[in-house]
């Protein structure tokens, strides 16, 4: 985790979230949300994270989205790391979807 957090540091990737998804998910352990300033800035994110988890040890990294850089995936195992271009990151708000807990129909004001 402290890896992907230096490499998006050095990077200069913005508006960094990071979310603790113990407990919600069996997919990972947390999930890494990062903002590029261009389609460019993405590709290089991606480019030197996948390589510095490579030469970490972990040879089972996956990247989806890599040729595009509108949204690129990198699934790390128990990181999964999610890296935008700003309007993108807006449209979707995948942040939102994690970080607030889904409403029961007792607070959403439904009755069963």
């Amino acid at each position: 985790m402290k890896l992907v957090e230096a490499s998006l540091d050095d990077d200069k990737a913005e508006d960094v979230v990071v979310i603790d998804l113990a407990g919600k998910t069996e997919i990972a352990d947390h999930l890494v949300i990062a903002t590029g300033s261009s389609q460019r800035h993405v590709g290089a994110m991606t480019d030197h994270l996948q390589r510095k988890l490579k030469n970490f040890g972990l040879k089972a990294v996956a990247v989806e989205g890599a040729t595009q850089c509108d949204w690129v995936l990198i699934d790390a195992g128990d990181v999964i790391v999610h890296l935008f271009r700003p309007e993108v990151r807006d449209f979707y708000g995948l942040e939102k979807l994690w970080m607030n807990p889904a409403a029961s129909p007792e607070t959403a004001g439904v009755t069963v």
